[in-house]
């Protein structure tokens, strides 16, 4: 046998049963080495107050990643989450104290309605969907600074109606926030492994082509997914109201790139088509014991960056669908 033919035999026959075999362990079993790694280093880490304050800290990454599962398992990719998450805190923090409740409704729908627009944009321009959604980025990143002055805006705790999911409040032990990011992530999931609306978005990842001769209305579908997009991007901005009580033009800003990275190394492909909330959950999860471990060990915070650009590389050419790629480029 010829080194060529043995390479593709072990290349079929990682991408074929043992990859789909091993595939959803392997983030999971790298999250456990993580804990572990850091709890050695610091066995204070693994304390039920630093696990929780863990888990409080994973919230917001959470909802962010959650949207961004969506986009990329139709084969997208929003950019914009992060700045429209921003945004989201400035406008409760301008509209709460006076509207309250009404002001919360207020500000997640009009999230949607922005990520709706985005992939209005996205089909009837035609253009790829990081273009639209890095131009969404600048867009919503400028009417924050407009919205607030370029200044941080503090909501009194009295007219702070969403501040029981803050972090610091638990529930059964576990933090409110993070709490209503797994209830808002299986909402998710029910929609995406359990309906038709969560199976033609699938489809789109696998092959848009394909989709659209079977008849899905794959223009709605684009419309849809950045709406979900949207939506939690604004949930993720009521949790962050919550636990800062401010409204702050790029209080969400450098969790875009994290929350890429929580999606795609817990196994989602970024060609679409395969990958789960499931997942994403322990991506997330990774993501945070990094973030915690970079400052556990050591080192400056800046090294943050440099680690999500290695691991988003790492996770990328594990998980890429390379059967979909005709040439890279």
């Amino acid at each position: 046998m010829s080194v060529s033919v043995a390479q593709n035999a072990v290349r079929r026959a990682i991408s074929g049963p043992m990859r789909a075999r091993l595939g959803p362990w392997v983030p999971l079993c790298v999250l456990v080495a993580l804990v572990l790694g850091v709890g050695a280093t610091d066995q204070s880490f693994l304390s039920p107050r630093s696990l929780r304050t863990l888990a409080a800290g994973t919230a917001v990454l959470l909802l962010l990643a959650t949207g961004q599962t969506i986009a990329i398992i139709s084969g997208r990719i929003d950019l914009s989450t992060a700045a429209l998450a921003s945004l989201a805190t400035v406008l409760l923090a301008v509209w709460m104290p006076r509207a309250g409740l009404a002001a919360v409704l207020a500000v997640v729908a009009l999230c949607a309605l922005a990520g709706a627009t985005q992939g209005l944009v996205h089909w009837a321009a035609q253009l790829p969907s990081f273009v639209i959604t890095i131009g969404g980025l600048f867009l919503f990143s400028g009417l924050s600074l407009i919205a607030s002055g370029a200044r941080g805006i503090g909501v009194p705790d009295a007219q702070n109606v969403v501040a029981g999911l803050s972090g610091s409040e638990f529930t059964l032990g576990l933090p409110n926030s993070l709490l209503f990011a797994l209830a808002a992530l299986l909402g998710a999931a029910f929609v995406l492994h359990l309906t038709a609306p969560g199976r033609w978005i699938r489809a789109m990842g696998v092959s848009e082509r394909a989709a659209i001769m079977v008849g899905i209305r794959t223009p709605v579908m684009m419309v849809t997914i950045f709406a979900l997009t949207g939506l939690f991007a604004g949930l993720a901005g009521l949790v962050l109201m919550a636990d800062f009580s401010a409204g702050r033009p790029n209080l969400a800003n450098t969790l875009l790139l994290p929350s890429i990275a929580a999606v795609v190394v817990g196994g989602t492909a970024i060609t679409g088509g395969s990958g789960g909330l499931t997942r994403t959950l322990v991506g997330a999860l990774i993501v945070q014991v990094l973030r915690i471990g970079i400052n556990v060990v050591g080192l400056p915070p800046e090294y943050n960056q440099i680690l999500y650009g290695v691991v988003v590389i790492l996770a990328v050419a594990l998980t890429i669908d390379r059967s979909k790629l005709v040439v890279v480029k």
